[in-house]
């Protein structure tokens, strides 16, 4: 099977394409056969090995996993002994979390991992974006803000994989969404259901007169300090990246009225992940999520596909296409 691997840091070139030998699926594992997975900001800061702190969960100097990616679909071709959950044949999606390995052509799997059967209705490419983006953008608007409906909603980052998920499950949820993103995404973000769209190049949405329940920044572009102003009273602002200042932030502003949190969602327990996938897949299948697709590459193209998570102005997700679409509507 050939897989994306680097073993040193640095530039979207140290990802190569080589051949290894399929692995077999044991005890209660399966095999997938993938057709997608996505090349995200997590992978992007494991290839490079920054920021430094980077290493400390990728190794220090050089890294401890040669194949990287975490989100994926494909289908089921071979089972362990005493796996009962999926059958040869069946399509699921998932996400790997820390151990990757998904940006191979085959990847082994726990019966009771992080995986979910996945709708015939639902694109392989759809899937592995879903995982890209809305299995973070759930849990930090559920769990994190404890998003109620009728509640007024600021995403900033909103073109972005997590950013577009975070306002479309913000208006499932019952919000009143106003979307942060650059002047070559506001039809994007438009479309994808927000109340209000505001082009960062004209307009700063921290520092005029509205106010809102929660903030959620995607991409670190604001601060907790910068927020504050435009949080109401008992309001909560989100950030997917992590910093000393935030997690200072976090545990002081526990004593405030505005709060400041963020979640290792990637470092959640696979049971806890397992839920969401199943609830994504439903509303995959319902129309109701519709993740972005900035592009689409093959496995030999993995570098380009680094690039563009490099550039930092990507519309949604970068797909690996380890399997034409083609082929798998033959399939």
């Amino acid at each position: 099977m050939r897989v994306a691997e680097y073993t040193r840091y640095g530039s979207p070139e140290v990802v190569g394409i080589v051949e290894r030998p399929e692995p077999h699926a044991v005890a209660r594992e399966i095999r997938v056969r993938v057709h997608a997975a996505c090349v995200g900001a997590a992978d992007g800061a494991a290839r490079s090995g920054t920021p430094w702190f980077a290493r400390l969960a990728f190794g220090l100097r050089a890294p401890r996993r040669s194949v990287l990616g975490s989100d994926f679909a494909g289908i089921v071709d071979e089972v362990g002994p005493d796996v009962t959950r999926f059958a040869v044949g069946d399509r699921v999606f998932g996400a790997m979390g820390a151990a990757v390995g998904a940006h191979a052509e085959v990847l082994v799997v726990a019966e009771s991992g992080a995986i979910a059967p996945l709708p015939a209705a639902v694109s392989m490419t759809d899937a592995a974006a879903a995982c890209d983006g809305a299995l973070t953008a759930l849990p930090f608007l559920r769990d994190g803000a404890h998003l109620r409906p009728g509640q007024r909603v600021l995403v900033i980052g909103a073109s972005g994989s997590v950013g577009a998920a975070a306002v479309q499950l913000a208006k499932h949820l019952g919000a009143h969404v106003s979307a942060v993103c650059g002047p070559a995404h506001v039809d994007l973000v438009a479309s994808l259901g927000a109340d209000r769209v505001v082009d960062r190049s004209t307009e700063d949405a921290l520092g005029g007169p509205a106010t809102y329940d929660v903030v959620f920044d995607a991409v670190a572009a604001s601060t907790f300090r910068r927020a504050r102003r435009a949080l109401r009273p008992g309001g909560t602002y989100l950030t997917t990246v992590p910093s000393f200042a935030i997690l200072l932030q976090q545990l002081t502003s526990r004593l405030g009225r505005r709060r400041a949190v963020i979640l290792f969602t990637g470092l959640r327990k696979d049971a806890d992940k397992a839920p969401d996938l199943e609830q994504l897949a439903a509303l995959l299948a319902a129309g109701v999520l519709r993740p972005p697709i900035e592009r689409e590459v093959a496995l030999e193209q993995v570098a380009e596909g680094y690039r563009l998570v490099d550039s930092g102005h990507k519309g949604g997700s970068v797909v690996l296409r380890l399997v034409p679409a083609g082929a798998e509507a033959r399939a």
